[in-house]
């Protein structure tokens, strides 16, 4: 099977706009990394010119391949880039001959990261609304998962506050922020959860209540 590049697409909320992550983000965004401190303890953030450019470029290759699609998160109170986040291990399983399907079949939404003052803001709760939404209802996936150290307790209280199911630990299964293996903490959403997920969700920005990390 031939797996053809993601089509790009910007993602509009009343708080946030994702968009596709490209070369003319890296000073913006290279400026919003560099507030972060102790918040990017658990993630890998980019701080340094050539180190932004080579974030985007993977981004790149990734959409081209077809396995992925990065954002650039931007506040649309004051149009400042805040973060980033992405799709990314898009699946297309195996199927016998004739019975391919082109749409995808599940993927991960991570390397998420905000700066300190787009936190508790709506940002991160609506921006995984409009991402699970077009993962759910454009691609039609049939499972979104989530992977965060496991010793990352905000970051699990917040896919947990999205609700996302808690699969179990992966050990040793990707390299920490400290450049050691690390354990994952594993969650997902599948399709015939989503309309529960979404009504929670929607309901939450709308009583503006954001989370722990949104």
């Amino acid at each position: 099977m031939v797996i053809a590049p993601v089509t790009p697409v910007v993602l509009e909320g009343e708080h946030v706009r994702l968009e596709p992550l490209s070369e003319a983000h890296a000073a913006p965004l290279l400026a919003a990394a560099r507030q972060g401190g102790e918040l990017f303890r658990w993630t890998t953030i980019p701080q340094t010119a050539p180190e932004m450019a080579d974030y985007i470029a993977t981004a790149l290759s990734w959409r081209e391949q077809g396995s992925g699609l990065a954002f650039a998160s931007v506040r649309r109170s004051d149009e400042v880039v805040v973060g980033s986040t992405r799709f990314f291990l898009i699946e297309h399983w195996l199927r016998p001959p004739g019975q391919e399907r082109a749409a995808a079949d599940g993927c991960e939404i991570g390397f998420t990261w905000l700066t300190p003052g787009a936190i508790r803001s709506g940002i991160n709760l609506e921006a995984k609304l409009l991402m699970l939404e077009h993962a759910f209802e454009v691609w039609g996936v049939h499972r979104v998962c989530f992977h965060t150290d496991a010793r990352n307790e905000r970051s699990r209280a917040a896919l947990e506050g999205i609700g996302a199911q808690f699969e179990g630990v992966l050990r040793a299964h990707r390299l920490s922020a400290e450049l050691t293996p690390r354990d994952s903490a594993r969650y997902s959403i599948l399709s015939s959860e989503w309309p529960r997920v979404r009504g929670q969700l929607a309901a939450r920005l709308a009583a503006g209540r954001p989370g722990r990390r949104g």
